[in-house]
């Protein structure tokens, strides 16, 4: 007969009745979206950042991020507007279900603690932990009996059971135990930023425990915010599947810029190409090529990987090769520009280029590992006049420097030598920056279907 620890039936309770307290430790992308979703489901959540200027932000009710509004911020942290001051809160605002907090106070009170913090590489590429450390020794310092803790950052595999699970289990001379004294699972995030039709709620969610009753209870919190959830066995296998998610899509962008440049060695439209393959109903999945690799997931978690291999003496030799590919292509895309340049009678070096969109993928303002900064850079070290425009990100910095995004008008498109387009917001007007221009790189395939004259347009 299996035991059920004393504990599990209280937490399970509390987790039914939406009687358990909620903390989120890193609000960024996933960490407020998560907080939200619970808040909504009728949690008390506390978000956990020591960034104090997001931590003011949401208790205003103002929102940093394109997932989330203000209008919907402001409800949950308000409880709603109040036409009446409240004595707990400035601004004729009352409390509401969710607040945010810069220190790890919250913990000492808290059911469950979900820790959606960053996980950067190094300069050598070896994984950073030091963000999941300082969130897990700070759980361990206020631990108690009873509380869920979810690992959602991505990590290699093994680090829930192999860096957090022995900080708990010793914390405070306790002698603590997993799945009957606390409970710890790993549940990878799946949240892509700008998407409005994968949500929380219906993006299927993996599961693992470290123990049978630690899976049930994680599972028994977030059935409350999403439809699906696959269990399985181990944390460790949980922490693989995101990096097998992930390094799918690496190597498939690898392969396909590995293709772009075939086809365009061979005088063959490699956009062309996709589209006829993917009529394909079976074996083929359309993977489309670009300037690189952008945002914290894709260029970043296939290394986490390649590094714990490195430590079980095996070469991750496609997740290398895929890598070496992909941060080859901002230089493929200045040789391109060079080479257009040249073709028009100009130099490179002087000439004005401007780069429409800067951002990481289309719609959202995040900058993290995106390709296009790399092609900045390196046109600025070959001495052209580079400039950018981006509706999102009104400001870079470029070798220490601030570099504003520039007004978008059909002078600046007609004055600048070469337009290179990056990342294709929706929001840009294709026909429009094509009529203006006098030379476009595209490496979107943005203007497919714009009308323009021969040469003019130019695909990656």
């Amino acid at each position: 007969m299996k035991t059920v620890p004393e504990s599990t039936p209280e937490i399970l309770n509390k987790i039914e009745t939406r009687r358990a307290a909620v903390s989120v430790v890193g609000l960024g992308y996933v960490g407020l979206s998560l907080a939200v979703a619970f808040a909504r489901a009728g949690f008390r959540v506390t978000g956990i950042d020591i960034d104090r200027a997001r931590v003011s932000s949401i208790n205003q009710g103002e929102s940093y991020l394109p997932d989330v509004t203000s209008d919907e911020l402001a409800a949950l942290t308000s409880g709603g507007r109040s036409s009446r001051p409240a004595a707990s809160s400035a601004g004729g605002r009352r409390p509401g279900r969710l607040t945010a907090e810069a220190d790890f106070a919250p913990l000492e009170d808290t059911d469950v603690a979900i820790v959606c913090v960053p996980t950067p590489l190094s300069k050598t590429k070896d994984p950073d932990l030091s963000h999941i450390i300082v969130a897990a020794d700070e759980i361990a310092r206020h631990l108690h009996s009873g509380i869920l803790v979810v690992l959602e950052s991505t990590t290699y595999p093994g680090t829930t059971e192999e860096v957090i699970l022995p900080r708990l289990e010793g914390a405070r001379g306790l002698s603590f135990r997993a799945g009957t004294d606390f409970f710890l699972a790993f549940s990878p995030e799946r949240i892509d930023p700008g998407r409005k039709d994968w949500t929380i709620r219906n993006t299927p969610k993996v599961m693992g425990g470290a123990t049978p009753q630690c899976l049930e209870v994680a599972q028994k919190l977030y059935e409350t915010v999403v439809d699906q959830i696959t269990t399985v066995s181990s944390p460790k296998v949980a922490e693989m599947v995101k990096l097998l998610e992930n390094t799918f899509r690496a190597t498939n962008v690898a392969l396909v810029n590995e293709i772009a440049i075939m086809c365009d060695r061979l005088g063959v439209d490699v956009w062309e190409v996709i589209d006829a393959a993917k009529t394909k109903p079976f074996g083929f999945m359309p993977f489309y090529p670009g300037p690189g690799l952008g945002g914290h997931c894709i260029p970043v978690d296939p290394q986490y990987l390649a590094w714990k291999l490195r430590t079980l003496n095996y070469n991750a030799k496609f997740i290398q090769l895929a890598d070496e590919i992909n941060l080859g292509m901002p230089e493929y895309v200045l040789g391109k520009i060079s080479d257009a340049l040249n073709e028009a009678g100009k130099p490179l070096k002087g000439s004005g280029v401007l780069v429409l969109g800067v951002a990481y993928k289309a719609d959202v303002g995040d900058t993290r590992e995106s390709p296009a900064l790399d092609v900045i850079q390196l046109l600025l070290e070959k001495g052209a006049a580079a400039r950018y425009h981006d509706p999102y990100v009104p400001e870079l910095m470029v070798d220490g420097r601030p570099m504003p995004s520039v007004r978008l008008d059909a002078a600046a498109l007609r004055d600048s030598d070469c337009v290179v387009i990056t990342t294709a917001h929706s929001s840009y007007d294709w026909d429009w920056v094509v009529a203006s221009s006098t030379l476009v790189l595209d490496t979107r395939n943005a203007t497919a279907g714009v009308d323009s004259p021969v040469g003019r347009v130019i695909k990656l």
